[in-house]
């Protein structure tokens, strides 16, 4: 996989909602709710044009029962993968379109975690700003290492988290 990273394209908001729609199809009442998170969904960030959405559902297990389901909308099931509590979902190969994050209802830690960074980043945009140049810098550096890339990043998101956490307690 080649790490690049553009311009915000406001096309995102719209691959995010198509696409939303799709799953709900699929999950229905097993569905909870579906948000557009990560990179492209922060105006004005830099990112990896792929788009993430997490979702939410009501019984993660029983969540595996739709594996079928999501290869027909050509996803790759990929089961916790490395994240115990968490169904992720991968589509477009080494050209990756989307990835999906989905989690049961209870687990708020995760799912406040992924709203939280997102919704501090869109009220704050000289870090999101200063998050793009990181990433930009990161993917010019390693673009072939999507590890080394990753890690580059995980102090900036731990720090970023931290703060957001703070935020959104402070502002309540």
């Amino acid at each position: 996989m080649i790490i690049k990273i553009l311009e915000h394209d406001s096309n995102w908001a719209k691959m995010y909602s198509d696409e939303k729609v799709a799953i709900q199809q699929i999950l229905q009442t097993e569905l909870v709710a579906s948000f557009h998170i990560g990179s492209t969904s922060v105006p004005n960030l830099k990112a990896k044009p792929i788009i993430d959405i997490l979702l939410v559902v009501e019984d993660i297990v029983r969540l595996d029962t739709f594996a079928e389901r999501f290869k027909e909308l050509n996803y790759e099931v990929m089961g916790e993968f490395g994240m115990v509590g968490r169904r992720y979902y991968r589509k477009g190969g080494d050209q990756r379109t989307h990835q999906i994050h989905a989690f049961q209802v209870d687990n708020l830690t995760e799912i406040g975690r992924h709203l939280l960074f997102r919704d501090f980043l869109r009220a704050h945009p000289t870090i999101s700003h200063k998050y793009g140049e990181l990433k930009s810098h990161l993917a010019d550096k390693y673009p072939n290492d999507i590890d080394a890339y990753c890690d580059g990043k995980d102090q900036f998101v731990k720090e970023t988290e931290q703060k957001a956490i703070h935020w959104h307690w402070k502002n309540r």
